[in-house]
């Protein structure tokens, strides 16, 4: 499990489906803890219009065996930049890609998307029902209110 990306210069991958997510073991196997991603600055292109759409991301997880390594999954992230796709898609199939590669004992992602044509979009996928001693807290992202 030699990390690609870490300690290594590293380009944006063209796709990402290009893009390789990194993992390492979980430093605390056998522990049930959450650990937080929080991307405020997610960008992907609207596959009708092409105009870019922006997203606060929130992805939670209870690792397994691994965690991702968060350079590789900043990489990951950014090479939705140029990709063409409905808010639904983005959001559903990074959580379901995390979940493929990563297999945690549980996740969840929220996609809290800002609105174009006065429509805001907020996505949420999970694996199922979260450890039953994890503290869970609340996302922390507030419904769009507009200029209210």
């Amino acid at each position: 499990m030699t990390p690609t990306h870490l300690g290594q210069s590293s380009t944006l991958p063209a796709s990402p489906e290009a893009a390789i997510l990194d993992y390492v073991p979980n430093p605390r196997a056998g522990r049930t803890y959450l650990v937080r991603f929080a991307v405020p600055e997610f960008t992907s292109l609207c596959p009708v219009t092409g105009q870019p759409d922006f997203a606060h991301l929130v992805i939670d997880f209870v690792p397994g065996d691994t965690i991702v390594e968060s350079k590789s999954l900043k990489l990951f992230l950014g090479s939705f930049r140029n990709h063409a796709a409905f808010h639904e898609d983005c959001t559903v199939g990074i959580g379901e890609r995390l979940v493929a590669e990563m297999r945690p004992q549980w996740l969840r992602i929220g996609g809290y998307w800002y609105p174009r044509g006065g429509i805001p979009i907020d996505v949420f996928w999970q694996t199922g029902t979260p450890p039953t001693d994890l503290w869970l807290p609340d996302q922390g992202v507030a419904n769009y209110r507009g200029r209210g």
